[in-house]
């Protein structure tokens, strides 16, 4: 699904480049220039930044 209009940027994107390190929106903004033009997208790649990271934790082995 695309986030980014603007950019032609899609969910996939934005999850491969948190895949490959990216963790806050600043860093999509720089990587993908995600919400750096009209701003509608921040919300759904909030949502989609959230998810992913959340999956990544939730994937982690909980330390005792």
């Amino acid at each position: 699904m695309y986030v980014c209009l603007c950019h032609g940027v899609t969910d996939k994107q934005i999850e491969t480049a948190i895949d490959n390190g990216a963790e806050t929106m600043k860093s999509l903004a720089t990587e993908l220039k995600v919400g750096t033009q009209c701003g509608k997208c921040c919300q759904c790649a909030k949502r989609v930044l959230n998810n992913k990271l959340m999956q990544i934790s939730e994937a982690q082995p909980q330390v005792a």
